[in-house]
């Protein structure tokens, strides 16, 4: 495990989502006052402010917002070329995302 993957594991805000990774799950915050859904993990809901939020684990599925082929080598991990997508999840929240193959497009589902 990675230096940085175990900071972010130790933070307890972050935490579930991380540890829901490794067993390769998406976990996306629920606000039990609303029914909304939220990423980036916080400590409360962003439309109510309630804290009562709870850790669940996400489809994995929604559609392309938006989407470019990364051509430079940031990380001998990713070697070029790559796709980088936002993906609009089924649940609301939009998510960074790398996309596996080479063909893609706005409005994709995946």
């Amino acid at each position: 495990m990675t230096e940085l993957l175990k900071q972010s594991i130790d933070d307890p805000i972050t935490a579930p989502f991380w540890e829901g990774a490794l067993r390769n799950e998406l976990m996306l915050q629920k606000c039990n006052s609303r029914g909304t859904y939220q990423f980036y993990p916080r400590p409360f809901c962003l439309q109510c402010e309630s804290d009562t939020i709870d850790w669940v684990r996400a489809s994995g599925t929604g559609t392309v917002y938006s989407v470019t082929v990364v051509r430079i080598e940031v990380s001998a991990e990713l070697p070029p070329p790559y796709l980088v997508a936002i993906v609009q999840l089924d649940e609301g929240p939009r998510m960074l995302t790398t996309i596996r193959g080479n063909n893609c497009k706005i409005g994709d589902r995946v």
